[in-house]
């Protein structure tokens, strides 16, 4: 039977996910692989009982449901694992044969492994693949989620705050929020009150937001906050890498000042304005791009390896951000949920109305950016990244031919074949040129596989990042291995994603079922995978 056929059969699951394994009489080792990634990533359905052959799945059924569940449940709550995994199940009989399917939800205690931390694994599309020491780094990090930045950086004092930094907030407290009580107190007073400092050392919230830099380093080594100008759409089409870069500044107070500074000129101004950007009202295109600009300095990882960075294109501004985010961002945008990675850098931010509350913002820079110029923000999410994006122009420019855009595309191909051709290849690079490079990669199908292009944005719309939402990088991968050799074989694919000839099976199904590629020729030798046209279109 088919994926649609099988789910059909099972219709009280919810298949966020699911991965079926044989089981026929004892529990597969590979299921414990499946347990990590679902803890770890987004939860989903394991299902014993059924054997997958190429596209199709055939119910054979468990021989021993009784012992294969207790098996499975008792190594679960044994010390197999690290921390205790919760399941729910489901027993089937269809055709006289037994299916067990049991729910792995997502953990709140990642990583979540077994045996040992070397098999900690995540969730790429419908893959198990071992998590990279970065990777496992950001979960330890999401277990402190709201407290990291709230513990004391160790050898600090109050020497170690910048005079000026300190004096220039207060000033900007006293005038934009004259009637809080902070402004009353003496300095000692009002570091203590602020968690700036406490017992005579500073919290990290408090150096980085308003320390020395030789001190903030000394903690944080390569601290700064980027942000690039670059002339064109994308680094692609750009003469150089960026016609302006930001320097190094004290700490995240100067910082503001300074992003704000070369924000500002995005976009139009209809009310005059302080130095600091603030009047009696701001406009709605300003109001956004503070909030976001506010968004991404209280809620950056500031112990990841990345840090946060600011690109301004010549039709958009990206806010790309370390760390992933508390809940989905549906259930933070529709709560408006209080869940800040660093809640004391949040406060200081709050307590000079630079912010609204400790939420994320996002429906008020969606709100601010439509008035502005009927604009949507777009939204790139992993779980250890989140990227936003602000188109200044009401619409995307079309000035350029499809001749042109077709030419920059195949000048910029060589970069990505050569990491294709890698095996594995890097997934992150790969996706970083998709989305930078997504205009001319539609262009480059149009001009290849006709109307396939308008299916793509028919179907997925008109960003990489709906793309990858609906497939998954390793299944957008395929795709382009796809657009780019035809002759690709799942044997290949498989060696360049870095998951099985199998797996690969599985993301060529998805994309058949999407209506997105075809086979042409023999379906076992000689034939080939392309782009489906809409015929009807043509």
């Amino acid at each position: 039977m088919t994926k649609k056929e099988l789910i059909a059969k099972l219709n009280d699951l919810e298949w966020e996910d699911f991965e079926v394994k044989e089981a026929k009489a004892a529990v597969p080792k590979s299921c414990w692989e499946t347990v990590s990634a679902f803890s770890n990533t987004s939860g989903g359905w394991l299902v014993f009982g059924i054997k997958e052959i190429g596209n199709n799945y055939e119910i054979q059924g468990v021989t021993n449901a009784e012992k294969i569940e207790q098996d499975f449940l008792n190594t679960l709550r044994g010390e197999k694992f690290n921390v205790f995994v919760d399941t729910k199940q489901q027993r089937y009989v269809i055709d006289g044969k037994t299916v067990l399917a049991f729910y792995i939800p997502v953990s709140a205690q990642k990583p979540v492994y077994y045996n040992t931390q070397a098999n900690t694994f995540i969730r790429r599309s419908s893959s198990d693949q071992k998590a990279r020491k970065n990777e496992i780094d950001a979960f330890y990090r999401d277990q402190s989620f709201g407290t990291k930045t709230s513990e004391l950086a160790p050898n600090t004092s109050k020497d170690d705050i910048h005079a000026t930094s300190l004096k220039q907030y207060r000033d900007y407290m006293a005038r934009f929020n004259p009637d809080v009580s902070y402004n009353r107190f003496d300095e000692d007073v009002f570091l203590s009150k602020l968690r700036i400092l406490d017992n005579g050392q500073l919290t990290y919230s408090g150096l980085l937001f308003l320390g020395k830099r030789d001190t903030i380093e000394k903690h944080f080594p390569d601290f700064r906050i980027d942000l690039l100008e670059i002339e064109g759409k994308s680094i692609s089409e750009a003469s150089s890498n960026y016609s302006f870069r930001l320097g190094e500044f004290e700490n995240l107070w100067d910082y503001y000042f300074e992003c704000f500074k070369r924000l500002k000129p995005e976009v139009d101004v209809e009310f005059q304005l302080t130095d600091q950007g603030f009047g009696q009202e701001l406009s709605p295109g300003l109001k956004a791009i503070r909030e976001a600009l506010v968004n991404m300095l209280m809620h950056a990882d500031y112990f990841a390896p990345a840090h946060s960075r600011i690109r301004i294109f010549t039709n958009h501004i990206e806010f790309y951000n370390p760390g992933g985010l508390p809940k989905p961002i549906e259930e933070l945008k529709a709560k408006d949920l209080s869940l800040p990675r660093n809640p004391l850098i949040t406060k200081l931010f709050r307590m000079v109305r630079l912010a609204e509350n400790a939420g994320y913002g996002f429906d008020r820079i969606e709100a601010n950016w439509k008035t502005y110029n009927n604009t949507a923000p777009e939204y790139d999410i992993s779980f250890d990244a989140t990227i936003l994006k602000l188109y200044t122009h009401a619409e995307e420019e079309s000035t350029k031919t499809s001749e042109t855009l077709g030419r920059d595309f195949r000048e910029t191909l060589e970069r990505l074949q050569i990491e294709l051709n890698k095996e594995p290849t890097d997934i992150a690079y790969v996706m970083e040129f998709l989305r930078d490079n997504y205009d001319s990669f539609i262009q480059y199908t149009s001009e290849h596989f006709g109307n396939t292009s308008e299916t793509l944005r028919e179907h997925f719309g008109n960003t990489s990042g709906t793309l990858r939402e609906h497939f998954g990088d390793n299944t957008v991968v395929l795709l382009l291995l796809i657009i780019f050799d035809k002759n690709t074989t799942a044997k290949e694919a498989a060696k360049t994603i870095g998951v099985s000839d199998r797996t690969v099976e599985t993301y060529l199904t998805k994309l058949k079922e999407a209506n997105v590629i075809e086979r042409v020729g023999s379906p076992t030798f000689g034939g080939y995978w392309t782009l489906k046209t809409d015929k009807s279109k043509e």
